[in-house]
């Protein structure tokens, strides 16, 4: 994958419970200069605390998370208005959950099964557009 001209460095957290699905974000983020992984979080008040503490430009957030719901954290995150882009990547792709990530302040809401790769060119048109 190559860099779009002139992107900015993007600092991006992952809150994932899945290992496996961690460790292949960052193997795919990783091949992009301009992305800059600054941590990680498997569940939802570490999720908070680190992206509070951290103000990354982008969140990569699943709905569930061991012991609590990623959607909690989009809600507490906007209310201290923490302005990082928030891209909902979950297996629970129903319209149900895509207007409640939406309602809460969501940018972008992303099927893991089907939609995956798109993450990738997210971050890096907002890189670009920094």
């Amino acid at each position: 994958m190559q860099t779009l001209v002139n992107s900015k460095t993007i600092n991006v957290f992952i809150v994932d419970d899945s290992e496996i699905v961690r460790d292949r974000l960052t193997s795919l983020l990783s091949e992009v200069s301009s992305i800059n992984i600054v941590g990680y979080a498997d569940n939802p008040l570490a999720a908070t605390e680190a992206i509070v503490n951290q103000r990354p430009d982008v969140v990569i957030l699943d709905i569930f998370l061991t012991g609590g719901s990623g959607i909690h954290v989009l809600k507490n995150i906007r209310g201290k208005k923490i302005s990082s882009k928030v891209i909902m990547l979950t297996n629970y792709a129903q319209e149900e959950y895509r207007k409640k990530c939406f309602e809460e302040g969501a940018d972008f809401f992303f099927d893991k099964s089907i939609e995956f790769d798109k993450v990738v060119d997210v971050i890096q048109r907002i890189s670009a557009a920094a």
